[in-house]
Parts: structure tokens; C-alpha cells; sequence
């Protein structure tokens, strides 16, 4: 017999079992009550835990990073009264600084006022570069980039007793003072800002914003005012977002700092659930005699 014989034989062997053979699992049981308590410890824990890892923490589920982009919007009036500039009426324009940003806002609180200034020739503030007692201290041209112009090459009279160089730039200098304390704008706590937070789960096709179907014009112009009420809210007052961090606005206001709004997505897209979470803290170092250096003072 020939390989390829045997083989034919083996197959027709196999198709005759097939349909003449019929095949049972053999069950055994096994009187020990040890066994069978583990066992039934195994099923309960084995059991539960399935249901936790599946249901609870999502462990069957695919996970995808977010694509986030965040625009902001302040409002607010604040009325000053200084000896410098009279009554005034601050809108958004006046203490945005600039108008736009990416993620982020500038918000004037404080000021250093130096009135009736125009592009003219007068006397440097006094430092260690400046002062002088003849013009041969002065380098017509020099620009000083702690200072406040162009040295014209004169030594002139900053005071009855302090002569410093020239300068060609906004006159008077201004002056480095302490800033007001309580600060200019101490009202801006008041102010609200608007976050709209747009996100997308690539992987899944999904976007969602912050902003819901629900929030009419005239929701938004209320919510912020009941934010414990409304925790959906995308309108913040700026004393709230201080007490949340708890820190003390006013206390800021006066030397400036910069505060973190953390947006916090919790999506379970099985359960169609994804919201946002709110929180706030501060990122720099406290207080005006800090070892970190100020970088909240503009021009």
C-alpha cells in the first residue's frame, strides 16, 4: 500500500466515525467540602469583580486624548475717582490687555498714573545710570532699557538737589512708586468672564462644547449669580473664581499674579455622559517680597 492509499484510508476511517460515534463530556464529582467552598469563594470573586472592572471603570472601553480649544470673554464697569484723572468710567477696552489672547486674558487691576504725559524732552528718573552732574555723563543717543527715553546728552535739574540726563520720550517719566493700595480698580471682583470650551474625541467622531442647548441669552445673563444653583454655568464672576482658589482678590489686585482655570472632562461615551469640571488655583508665588520676580507690571 502506497502513502496516498493510506491516506484515502485514513479519511474514509474518519467519515465513518463521524457519522457513527457520538461523543458526551464526561462530569465528575468530587464530595470534598473544601474544594467546594473554593471554589464557590472563586465564583464569588471572580463574579464581582468582572462586573467592577466592566461596568464601573470602563475597562472594555477604548480611550482617546482630547482636543481642546478655549475662548474667554470679560465684562465689567468699574467708576474711579483720582486725584490724577478725576472720575472715570473703565469698560473692557480700557483694562483687557490686549483685547485677544489664546486660553488666556489680561486683566487690569491696578495702575501707576503719570497724567498729562506727551512726546517731549525732560529729566530721567533718578537710578545709577541716570544721575549725573555735567553733561559729560550724559551719551546723546544712549538708550537705557531700564529707563524711560533716548539720552539727549544734557545733564538737567530732575529736582531742586538730583540732576539727572535728559531724555527724549513720554514726559514727565514715570515715576517708581509703590502702587495704590487698595488697588485701582478694586471693583473688577465683580466683573465676570465667559469660558466657552470647545473639545473632540478624534477616535470616536465626537465634539462638545460647554455651552448647552439650554442656555438661552437670558439663562447666561443670570447664571453666573447663582453659580451653587447651576454648577453648569460657563459665566464666572472674578470673586468667585479667587474664593475657589481661596485666595483673596484684593489682596492680588494691588501687585497683580496669575490664576489657573482648570477644565476638567469627565466622558463616559457608552452611557452618553460628558460634562465639564471647574476648578481654579494660583500658579505664581505670593506677594510683592517673593523671591519670584514680578512680571505682571505693563506700560
Amino acid at each position: 500500500m502506497n502513502a496516498l492509499e493510506a491516506v484515502a484510508m485514513k479519511m474514509i476511517e474518519k467519515t465513518k466515525n463521524f457519522f457513527s460515534e457520538y461523543t458526551t463530556p464526561q462530569k465528575l464529582v468530587v464530595k470534598s467540602s473544601k474544594i467546594g467552598v473554593l471554589y464557590r469563594l472563586y465564583q464569588l470573586t471572580a463574579i464581582p469583580y468582572a462586573l467592577w472592572y466592566v461596568a464601573l471603570i470602563g475597562g472594555h472601553q477604548e480611550t482617546d486624548t482630547i482636543l481642546s480649544s478655549v475662548t474667554t470673554k470679560v465684562k465689567g464697569i468699574a467708576l474711579t475717582n483720582t486725584t490724577e484723572l478725576g472720575e472715570q468710567i473703565w469698560d473692557v477696552a480700557d483694562y483687557i490687555i490686549p483685547a485677544q489672547e489664546d486660553g488666556s486674558f489680561f486683566l487690569m487691576t491696578n495702575m501707576i498714573i503719570t497724567p498729562n504725559q506727551t512726546q517731549s524732552k525732560c529729566a530721567e528718573y533718578p537710578t545709577p545710570k541716570s544721575i549725573c552732574t555735567s553733561d559729560m555723563n550724559c551719551t546723546k543717543g544712549f538708550k537705557d532699557l531700564q529707563g524711560n527715553g533716548v539720552q539727549t546728552g544734557r545733564c538737567v535739574h530732575y529736582s531742586e538737589s538730583v540732576k539727572t540726563c535728559e531724555v527724549l520720550g513720554w514726559c514727565p517719566v514715570e515715576k517708581k512708586v509703590e502702587p495704590p493700595n487698595p488697588a485701582l480698580l478694586a471693583d473688577a471682583e465683580n466683573f465676570t468672564v465667559f469660558i466657552k470650551n470647545n473639545i473632540q474625541f478624534t477616535k470616536f467622531n465626537f465634539s462638545k462644547t460647554n455651552i448647552l442647548p439650554k442656555m438661552t441669552r437670558s439663562y447666561l445673563a443670570n447664571c453666573a449669580l447663582k453659580r451653587n444653583m447651576d454648577p453648569d454655568c460657563p459665566i464666572f464672576r472674578i470673586k468667585y473664581i479667587f474664593e475657589e482658589a481661596r485666595e483673596d482678590f484684593q489682596t492680588m489686585a494691588v501687585y497683580g499674579g496669575v490664576m489657573a482655570v482648570q477644565i476638567q472632562w469627565e466622558c463616559n461615551l457608552d452611557l452618553n455622559l460628558c460634562a465639564p469640571q471647574y476648578s481654579f488655583r494660583r500658579l505664581d508665588k505670593k506677594g510683592p517680597n517673593s523671591s519670584e520676580p514680578s512680571v505682571h507690571n505693563l506700560r
